[in-house]
């Protein structure tokens, strides 16, 4: 049994197909809250990254006992040790979330200016708590219909001890449950106090005042956007055994590297400008957990560079999948050679989101407001069905 922070952890049998799918879960929400928290400059959503880097602990030791028991020979333990690297990523994207929310949590501070930019390059999240008398109290999302109203979303509920990660239609919330809501803030300022009973108080708007800084905050944007589509490729070529995803999650890795290096280059220079050069300490910090980022994704992907078997527990939790992250390329010519894509969803009948574009002359467009017009020679990473997936190829082919 391993021990963290005073809790014990003891073996259950438990699937671990099912540890994989939360841990990858758990990981991906740590990314997002760890981000938000400091973006915010919220010690609220700090907190929850504190509580799911706990739980990330509980599962990592948890599979690493599952998988133990399970090698009963050589071959069962050649098969299985690439899901051990997987376990060991996973944790390790823990690790570099749980920094990043120390941002917020030892009061490490950002520029004020630096937070503002950053905000405006992504969704609003917030940390809400249903109150008694919420209109939304005892109903199921399907019901309260918040995406297609107000374009929120309820990416997890913590309910006391417990989370349920990517919830459903049938979800019911509860009186006490902790939310997570994403979305537009104009969206979030409508839902906020109807489920919270409390007024919605959004970030002071802020302009970085500094050339370089604003390089700077350009680059770890990109690098942050970078990293977790490497988690979702890397995860995706583990799940679908697929070694062009793996490949393009080396791509996104080298990019960040280099991303990197750009980005404490202009830190430094701002910083002889900046009034105070401590108040980028934060920033310096953040750009370090998010590269650790996409090194642990491709740790995640040696198993499928290395042509190991993948284990039938890996095939299992591809069975239940609805979903899959696919890597097409557009030929010239093609039906999808000159399609336009506005916020990642291209002009087709097909069901498929395009997560990221990798351009031969201008490198890597990502971003849920992607909006561009499809070249013969882009590589598209998309999300949908295996149906779409098939149809979508074949429009670039």
């Amino acid at each position: 049994m391993g021990r963290f922070d005073g809790r014990t952890v003891r073996y259950e049998p438990t699937s671990v197909k099912d540890l994989l799918v939360e841990m990858k879960d758990t990981a991906e929400l740590l990314i997002d809250l760890s981000y938000s928290a400091v973006l915010h400059g919220s010690p609220t959503v700090a907190h929850e990254v504190v509580e799911l880097e706990h739980r990330m602990d509980v599962l990592q030791m948890r599979a690493r006992m599952s998988l133990m028991l399970a090698a009963r020979n050589p071959n069962e333990a050649e098969t299985l040790a690439p899901v051990l690297g997987v376990i060991a990523a996973a944790d390790k994207i823990a690790d570099a979330a749980g920094d990043i929310a120390k941002i917020v949590t030892e009061e490490i501070g950002l520029p004020d200016a630096m937070r503002g930019a950053l905000s405006a390059g992504v969704e609003t999240l917030v940390r809400g708590t249903v109150s008694d008398d919420s209109a939304y109290a005892g109903r199921r999302l399907d019901d309260v219909d918040l995406e297609s109203e107000t374009g929120v979303r309820v990416i997890a509920v913590r309910r006391d001890e417990d989370w349920i990660l990517n919830p459903g239609a049938t979800t019911r919330l509860e009186a006490g449950d902790v939310t997570l809501l994403r979305g537009p803030e104009a969206g979030v300022a409508a839902v906020y106090p109807v489920l919270s009973g409390d007024p919605y108080e959004p970030d002071p708007e802020a302009e970085p005042g500094i050339d370089d800084l604003e390089r700077a905050v350009d680059s770890i944007v990109l690098m942050k956007n970078l990293s977790e589509l490497a988690v979702d490729l890397a995860y995706g070529s583990v799940l679908f055994d697929n070694e062009e995803l793996a490949e393009e999650v080396s791509n996104l890795e080298i990019e960040v590297d280099a991303l990197q290096s750009r980005f404490e280059a202009w830190t430094l220079r701002a910083a002889a400008e900046a009034d105070d050069p401590v108040a980028l300490r934060g920033l310096i910090h953040l750009g370090v957990a998010t590269e650790e980022i996409s090194d642990a994704a491709l740790t995640i992907t040696e198993g499928v560079l290395r042509d190991l078997d993948v284990h039938p527990v890996v095939e299992m939790a591809v069975q239940e999948s609805d979903e899959i992250i696919t890597r097409t390329v557009v030929g010239e010519g093609s039906r999808l050679d000159g399609t336009g894509v506005v916020d990642g969803v291209p002009a087709t009948d097909i069901s498929t989101s395009v997560l990221a574009i990798r351009r031969p002359d201008e490198g890597w467009l990502v971003g849920p407001d992607l909006d561009t017009t499809l070249r013969g020679g882009d590589v598209i990473i998309s999300k949908g069905t295996r149906t779409s997936a098939e149809e979508f190829d074949a429009l670039a082919a």
